[in-house]
């Protein structure tokens, strides 16, 4: 299987899916060769390293060695808590380490059981609590909580902090640790502390577990304006879509909002055959950029271009809930002036990750290139910028008032 999955901050929490980093399955010919480079076997462990001659710069091993053999003559247990790790279990811990080195929220090891759970998110059904996280200015935050899910009904929100789960204090913890804390068995419960904008003091809030179905679009009609809601980039949303299109095009209506608003993102295909709906084919969706080490990729249109020749006013509703894919296709509809953004700034997660296959079933997710809009912004760097912002408080979404849509209304009126 070679597909790829963005992931919009990183991994599904809730817990479901890689959404918001492009995540290729499968290894790279040039990744390839790396992982099977000569090895060197540590002395009475069984247990294999590439060799320095691997390395680029002949990194020297003698001080790790000291310490590996410093622990097993001297470590104590002292209480239950402690572990006596295995020598597999001790290499994993050194992996973890090199692998957390790079200060990328998004590049990963995951030991066999880890890459087991990870390979059973991408199914698309799970239980959990039915949101996203990522890595944002250091803390766990929420990217989005997926409608119609526990979280959503618990009022979980685009932007709240992660402060612990249960117990265990969060804010700085990786994605994919936070992920397994908050997995569990459905009918179980969860409580979550998180700091939220404008809270005087930190919200507990306790979730029931449920299986989740990840929801994927809504459509109807709006006061003379057709409207698509679009929740995910699911195998099937691109079906999904051109059939909203197709009653789009039944109704009547030359204006269409399309609301990406708290959308996760996940299929990298999904979003350019989405936008190949609007683009001429050949035309830059977006680029994958390799940072020099490797030749840029550039996913164009596929042309089917159904509003040729055709009116069409386009207002695009985002917010900071808006990662990954929804940045993509809301991206390229901007870049293209197919449409203008609404709202607020989107999430900002613009990497593509790698999974590639180790020894054992494990597996390691590395950031291997970042999104690029086809006028060349970085997505990463600070997500979109509306192009009529407008702000929904909290008050608003308990009084039932939508002072995006109505700002996105306003503006398709003078069109």
């Amino acid at each position: 299987m070679n597909r790829t999955r963005i992931a919009a901050a990183g991994v599904v929490l809730a817990l479901s899916v890689a959404f918001g980093a492009g995540i290729y399955i499968g290894v790279s010919e040039r990744l390839q060769n790396i992982a099977s480079a000569a090895q060197v076997t540590i002395p009475g462990t069984g247990i294999s390293f590439g060799t320095p001659d691997a390395q680029p710069d002949k990194v020297d091993f003698t001080e790790l060695w000291q310490v590996w053999n410093l622990l097993n003559d001297n470590f104590v247990q002292t209480h239950a808590s402690n572990t006596i790790p295995t020598d597999k279990e001790k290499l994993y811990g050194i992996i973890a380490g090199l692998t957390d080195s790079y200060k990328d929220p998004y590049t990963v090891f995951l030991p066999p059981t880890d890459a087991k759970q990870f390979n059973e998110d991408i199914a698309g059904s799970f239980g959990g609590v039915g949101m996203e996280l990522g890595a944002r200015d250091g803390s766990l935050t929420v990217v989005s909580p997926l409608k119609g899910t526990p979280a959503a009904a618990a009022d979980i929100r685009s932007g709240d902090i992660i402060l612990a789960i249960d117990d265990k204090a969060a804010e700085h913890m990786a994605v994919d640790e936070a992920v397994k804390l908050i997995r569990g068995p459905v009918g179980t419960p969860v409580t979550i502390t998180v700091k939220r904008a404008g809270a005087a003091q930190p919200l507990t809030i306790k979730i029931v577990r449920q299986t989740i179905q990840i929801p994927i679009l809504k459509s109807y009609t709006q006061g003379g304006t057709y409207v698509i809601e679009l929740y995910s980039f699911s195998e099937n949303s691109v079906d999904l879509f051109r059939d909203a299109l197709r009653q789009y095009f039944q109704s009547g209506s030359t204006k269409l909002v399309l609301d990406l608003r708290g959308n996760p993102g996940g299929y990298l295909d999904a979003a350019v055959q989405m936008a190949s709906y609007f683009l001429p084919v050949g035309e830059s969706v977006v680029s994958e950029d390799f940072g020099g080490k490797q030749t840029n990729v550039v996913h164009r249109s596929l042309g089917y271009n159904v509003f040729a020749n055709k009116k069409l006013s386009l207002a695009i509703l985002v917010d900071q809930g808006s990662a990954s894919a929804a940045e993509i296709l809301a991206g390229a509809l901007q870049s293209h002036g197919i449409g203008k953004l609404v709202g607020t700034r989107t999430f900002g997660k613009g990497s593509v990750q790698q999974l590639i296959d180790l020894p054992d079933g494990a597996e390691l997710k590395v950031t291997v290139a970042k999104w690029l809009t086809p006028d060349g912004k970085s997505i990463s760097d600070g997500g979109l910028t509306p192009d009529i912002k407008a702000d929904r408080t909290a008050d608003d979404v308990k009084a039932g008032r939508d002072p995006q849509k109505e700002a996105a209304n306003a503006w398709l009126a003078t069109q």
